[in-house]
């Protein structure tokens, strides 16, 4: 029997394979954040490189992503020898050892590895939920003036428009273990819990507060990484949640002051 042939593994591969890593404050892959910096595909070897908006980033958090990186691309077909680097971080030598040596989040950082990954990861989760819903559940309020705060309480999954924003509420249900049968309700906490009677609004307050804390800081993360990394926009796809970002910033013009006239004309006169 003739053994089939196997796909030499892409660029592109790699690139969706990075897709699915996210960065767990920000909610978003780090393909679309433009955390990505380089892919070097050499036959079945692997080799990325990773770039962050600043060298102080916090480390649990770059290494989550640089070993949620090396995984993604181990599980992938084709794949042999995987090098994962993050480069430019204060960090950056002891979480590049750790990843060369599968030596684990503990293995790499010790007695500073104070809380497990997977508590960090849970903490995350439970925000992008939170977002998630109350973008869902705020698109709902603006598309129906008659519809109230107080009444969010009886909207169901069914109730939600078909969309990206539906989906990804869906998306964070199920990381959670939350139903996602039509009949269930949105407004629910991180366990499935509504809010108790009378508390309706503020518990979508709540939420919008943790919605506009991730978008803010995923506007400026963008920001800080185009900043540091001439060229880097290019990379980054364009968000829809929250403020755009913005390479070119549309300012007052400064008119210069090219004749003596104009200086006069600014001058008060005496009455």
């Amino acid at each position: 029997m003739t053994a089939l042939a196997t796909r030499d593994v892409t660029d592109a591969d790699v690139r969706a394979a990075l897709s699915g890593v996210l960065d767990p404050e920000l909610d978003e892959p780090i393909t679309d954040l433009g955390f990505v910096r380089s892919v070097e595909v050499d036959g079945g070897d692997v080799t990325v490189h990773l770039r962050l908006p600043t060298s102080f980033c916090s480390p649990n958090f770059a290494y989550l992503m640089a070993s949620d990186s090396k995984d993604a691309l181990t599980g992938l077909a084709g794949v042999g020898r995987v090098v994962v680097e993050l480069d430019d971080h204060h960090d950056s030598d002891l979480i590049n050892r750790g990843l060369a040596a599968d030596a684990g989040y503990r293995g790499t950082f010790g007695h500073e590895a104070e809380k497990d990954l997977e508590e960090l990861r849970a903490t995350f989760r439970r925000k992008a939920h939170t977002a998630a819903m109350e973008r869902c559940l705020t698109a709902l309020l603006r598309a129906d003036s008659t519809l109230a705060e107080d009444g969010l309480g009886s909207v169901r999954l069914r109730d939600l428009p078909a969309g990206r924003e539906r989906d990804a509420l869906l998306s964070r249900r199920s990381a959670l273990g939350l139903p996602d049968a039509p009949d269930a309700p949105v407004l629910v906490d991180h366990e499935g819990r509504p809010p108790v009677a009378g508390d309706t609004a503020m518990f979508l307050r709540r939420a919008r507060s943790t919605r506009i804390s991730i978008d803010g800081n995923a506007h400026f993360c963008r920001g800080l990484l185009r900043t540091r990394y001439e060229g880097s926009g290019a990379d980054q796809a364009p968000r829809p949640d929250g403020a755009e970002p913005a390479d070119h910033h549309l300012l007052l013009p400064l008119t210069p002051l090219t004749s003596g006239t104009a200086v006069a004309d600014a001058t008060p006169k005496e009455s």
